[in-house]
């Protein structure tokens, strides 16, 4: 067997620290005959010239590459293997710079270690097979789990390129949180009137057709890999024919059930049937099972008496399971907010008036609980508010991260306070202030340069009180300078950290998808890459990754569509690695061990043949089977037992 074995120098990087002729005479010939050469640059044109015209000339059987890293250059001297006429999987990389150069001090030592690998590499080419690609079709529709500001526009512009795009939203209504909000910074502008124009399209526009919204709806399984998912969705029933209802609202009157409207955070109540809030798409109301008189067992119609549209109310609305087959999935699902109850100092629970600021942004708009009017709960004004900043943020004890967005909004909230309420006193309790952007300054200086407007540091949360005194609320503090003071309020709007929503667990253990040390998905790339999950095909747009504000969702819902628009194209395949996994049917017992580890659900069991199979779309050559066979059986493509200790061998050698 006719082996070539290629030097890159890589300039100084590799041979600088490693003798390429001392490295020669130390190769081993093993089971064939070796060919040993040393080049410049073997990724440049030249090099890679070269190398194929060595492989035709010379009749080379395998090829080693003794260079960089695998990730840098595997592929493009496969190429090279391929475009000479041999399986480009008889190759074997050896990275001599990153593992050896870059990392040895000693050229002695560098140089042995760089022939002992090619030793080892030179043994395990020897038993590579000549494996082939497969291609399949490929599915160019896709998923997006999540209705919010990046889901709505990443369906929107796939739709206008005509893919069709499968909207699950677990919520009645579409928008996520800035649609509640009434204003948003730093410009100032109406949540819902923004986004508007982009839920209209949705639902009506031009390109709606192509758009399937399931609203009340959440993924209960997922099978398959990029190209191929088999997505199941659970839709809960809405009780409304979103077709006939005209959303006139005389339905919701007669009903004589209430509850907490958890859309107003709990601030007001709510008919078992209800819109969450006025203007809320789609515009047509949904029944809470819970809540309904008929789920428990009493006989009811008055909703149904009175709207005026037949059969616009449909109590024979059931669950419905339904199966989508998708090329991609999308999480688009946003974040929560820190439970302030884990601060009890704050009073958030304990004391009337003290929110959050979701729940004073619900307070402000004119749909919310007090129609947009900022009253106490005794119903006067405030003549003092005090904001609390980094609630939990940037806080070992709590959440070691920035959210970002927490000082943007808390200097909208000042503005709109000194609009609706000229005169009221607001102390600002900050840690650290973050205002990064070219706009979100103006918010903090019209703060800033306000008389009724006082700023306070704080170094630790645990510096921060708010009691009761006669009179009222007393917010006590100590500053950065270690003194200490009181100030009398009538309310408090703490600002939490920004958390991952609580069904991130169960959604990231469903899709495979990892989380980072702080709870949310985790992206392929911090900076290269954020909008790409750790799985292929899997993407992430929007809070579910990271704190962020609308635009930096909106632009990373539009990365994603760019990756899935140029990766899933109608009428091209896709390739299947054939780095996957085999089983053999001789040596199987049947035990299906290897089926209860697989994470990509890429095994099954032939009950008529006794035997377990590997399905080559969904295998991604982890190997966890391989190790997990107790009888042998399970063997990975490249990653045999015997070229695996082939190459332990070279390098005891």
């Amino acid at each position: 067997m006719k082996i070539g074995v290629y030097f890159c120098k890589c300039g100084t990087n590799i041979s600088g620290k490693v003798d390429a002729d001392d490295v020669r005479e130390r190769i081993g010939t093993g089971s064939g005959e070796v060919h040993f050469r040393s080049v410049d640059f073997m990724c440049s044109e030249e090099g890679k010239a070269f190398l194929e015209k060595e492989v035709r000339e010379k009749g080379l059987e395998r090829v080693v590459v003794s260079a960089c890293s695998p990730r840098e250059h595997e592929a493009t001297f496969m190429r090279v293997l391929a475009k000479a006429g041999l399986n480009s999987y008889l190759l074997q990389m050896v990275n001599a710079r990153e593992q050896v150069a870059w990392v040895t001090e000693e050229r002695a030592k560098a140089t042995e270690k760089v022939a002992r690998y090619i030793n080892a590499a030179v043994r395990r080419v020897a038993l590579h097979d000549p494996l082939e690609k497969k291609e399949v079709d490929a599915c160019p529709d896709v998923l997006v789990i999540g209705a919010g500001p990046a889901g709505l526009k990443l369906a929107l512009s796939m739709a206008e390129a005509g893919r069709k795009v499968v909207v699950v939203e677990k919520t009645p209504v579409i928008g996520g949180m800035p649609v509640r909000f009434e204003e948003l910074f730093p410009a100032m502008e109406c949540g819902p009137c923004m986004l508007e124009p982009v839920m209209g399209d949705v639902l009506h526009g031009e390109h709606a057709e192509k758009i399937e919204l399931l609203t009340m709806a959440q993924v209960t399984d997922v099978v398959g890999s990029y190209g191929n998912f088999t997505v199941t969705i659970r839709q809960a029933p809405r009780y409304t024919d979103m077709r006939k209802c005209i959303g006139c609202a005389e339905c919701i009157e007669p009903c004589p059930v209430s509850a907490q409207n958890e859309f107003n955070c709990g601030l007001s109540g709510r008919k078992a049937i209800s819109f969450p809030f006025a203007g809320a798409l789609p515009n047509a109301p949904f029944i809470d099972g819970s809540l309904c008189l008929r789920e428990r067992g009493e006989e009811c119609r008055l909703c149904k008496d009175a709207c005026p549209m037949e059969d616009a109310i449909d109590f024979g609305d059931t669950e419905k399971i339904l199966k989508r087959n998708v090329g991609a999935i999308v999480i688009a699902i946003g974040s929560g907010l820190y439970d302030c109850r884990n601060i009890p100092a704050l009073g958030y629970g304990t004391f009337p008036d003290v929110y959050t600021g979701v729940e004073f942004e619900r307070i402000m708009a004119s749909n919310g609980p007090t129609e947009g009017e900022i009253r106490t709960t005794e119903g006067t004004p405030p003549g003092a508010v005090a904001i609390v900043h980094c609630v939990g943020s940037l806080d070992g004890n709590h959440k070691e991260y920035c959210s970002g967005v927490c000082c943007q909004y808390a200097f909208k909230f000042n503005r709109m306070i000194e609009k609706k309420l000229p005169g009221t006193k607001v102390y600002h309790l900050y840690k650290e202030l973050a205002l990064s952007g070219k706009e979100e300054f103006s918010l903090y200086q019209h703060a800033r340069n306000n008389p009724d407007t006082t700023f306070i540091r704080y170094a630790d949360i645990g510096d921060l009180k708010v009691t009761r005194q006669s009179g009222g609320k007393v917010m006590r503090f100590r500053n950065v300078m270690g003194e200490e003071g009181d100030i009398p309020v009538d309310m408090v709007i703490l600002c939490p950290a920004v958390v991952p929503v609580k069904e991130a667990n169960a959604l990231g253990a469903l899709l495979e998808a990892a989380h980072d040390r702080f709870g949310f998905f985790e992206e392929l790339h911090g900076r290269m890459d954020s909008a790409q999950s750790t799985i292929k095909g899997v993407y992430l747009a929007g809070t579910c990754q990271a704190p962020m504000d609308i635009q930096k969702a909106m632009n990373q819902g539009m990365a994603v569509a760019g990756y899935t628009l140029s990766g899933l194209v109608a009428g091209r395949k896709i390739e299947i690695n054939p780095l996957a996994a085999l089983v053999d049917a001789d040596r199987c017992s049947g035990c299906r061990v290897c089926i209860s580890v697989c994470p990509y659900r890429a095994i099954s069991y032939d009950a008529e043949k006794g035997v377990s199979a590997v399905n080559d779309l969904l295998c991604q050559g982890c190997g966890t089977c391989v190790a997990a066979c107790p009888s042998g059986a399970a063997t990975g493509n490249h990653f045999t037992t015997r070229e695996i200790f082939a190459e332990i061998e070279g390098v005891l050698a």
